[in-house]
């Protein structure tokens, strides 16, 4: 049995949701036994493998989210020694994450751990009101790192926020996959074209699109700015995909600023292939985030031939060259919207960048999981040394 430990899962829908997900998929599909460990949610969902759930409650600051509390359930911890597993991965430091350093403990079995977020920058929104918390959280955090065996991170540059916590171990960059790179075939420019048809686009409108948790953390305010800048400027359409604590006032924004007909909100999209068709659909993704690691999002929108926006010297930023596989720009609306208003004006140009972002950015899950497996069975023969 393969553990797969982390704190959100369907239906909670966020990249690392996504990744573990697709972890247990390609495990299961390769001939493997994966279990997830992982809160309970009220909202039931059948999986073709073991889940395990523990007892939790919502997090109100972060809806739809809840934290687990296995201290409170008298059953996970038997369930948990009596299953025989081989390797535990853990992606996420909290509940579940001090769960696999517990089974670790218990069975004598390695243990990985994979940094994927700014935990720092989610625990600051999380407890403002009692900011002494963030320090004696992080110190945990800390502590599960120093637990594993091996740490892993999705891309180089992640290393620096791990050192900045403080974490002064071997790290091993494994990347994430992307479940849209075998989905278009033939020209990209028809694809896309058609795509923009089906959602009822017009061709000469330019299409923008952001995906992802609406927490201003992400950099929201700074796309709502540039398209108030570009609403008199050029003709575009910007889409919304996703939900978080922001949500009521992006709304508010949208309409103290006009732009009702130019901008729409659609909530979470759940299913793939209508997340993809908005992917292909847009001419630009714009990700203004100074917060993400390695967001699934910007290689997602680059299978479907849509280059993203990235601020110059964030982490998203490093798999990014500019005006070849993607455009970095300087923070703040103005930069962001000449942007977008230039790469408007010059289709060759998105055209040549579409096709470096698919050429560079996207590789499959099947693919990566395929490297995961020979990395956790050279982990477990190691440690049996």
């Amino acid at each position: 049995m393969y553990g797969i430990f982390n704190d959100s899962f369907p239906p909670i829908l966020d990249g690392v949701t996504l990744a573990v997900q697709n972890y247990v998929y390609w495990l299961s599909e390769k001939g493997r036994t994966p279990c997830v460990v992982t809160p309970w949610n009220p909202e039931k969902i059948e999986h073709p493998y073991s889940v395990m759930r523990y007892f939790s409650l919502p997090i109100y600051s972060r809806k739809p989210y809840r934290y687990g509390y296995p201290k409170l359930d008298p059953f996970i911890w038997r369930k948990l020694r009596g299953t025989d597993f081989k390797i535990l991965h853990a992606h996420c430091p909290f509940s579940s994450g001090r769960l696999a350093v517990y089974v670790k403990k218990k069975q004598n079995i390695p243990l990985i751990g994979t940094f994927h977020s700014k935990y720092r920058s989610d625990l600051e929104h999380s407890f403002r009101r009692m900011p002494w918390c963030v320090p004696i959280i992080m110190k945990r955090i800390l502590d599960f790192f120093n637990a594993c065996d091996e740490v892993w991170i999705p891309q180089a540059q992640v290393e620096d926020t791990v050192r900045e916590y403080g974490y002064k171990g071997r790290l091993t960059v494994v990347e994430n996959g992307n479940d849209f790179s075998g989905i278009i075939s033939g020209p990209l420019e028809d694809y896309k074209r058609a795509a923009k048809r089906r959602r009822g686009m017009e061709d000469d409108t330019f299409s923008l699109l952001f995906v992802g948790q609406h927490i201003w953390e992400k950099g929201i305010h700074t796309i709502l700015e540039s398209a108030a800048l570009l609403k008199d400027r050029i003709k575009f359409h910007l889409d919304f995909i996703g939900t978080g604590y922001a949500e009521g006032e992006m709304r508010d924004m949208i309409a103290r600023m006009g732009l009702q007909d130019a901008v729409t909100m659609h909530g979470v999209v759940t299913d793939r292939n209508t997340l993809s068709e908005y992917y292909a659909a847009s001419d630009l993704f714009l990700f203004p985030s100074m917060y993400d690691n390695a967001p699934l999002v910007v290689r997602e929108a680059a299978a479907m031939g849509t280059p993203a926006v990235l601020l110059e010297g964030s982490t998203a930023s490093e798999v990014i060259r500019d005006g070849k596989n993607g455009f970095l720009v300087s923070p703040g609306a103005e930069s962001f919207s000449s942007l977008v208003e230039r790469v408007a004006s010059n289709r060759s140009l998105l055209r040549e960048v579409s096709q470096g972002a698919r050429a560079t950015l996207v590789r499959s899950w099947e693919d990566v999981v395929a490297e995961v497996v020979d990395r956790y069975d050279a982990i477990i023969r190691n440690y049996r040394r």
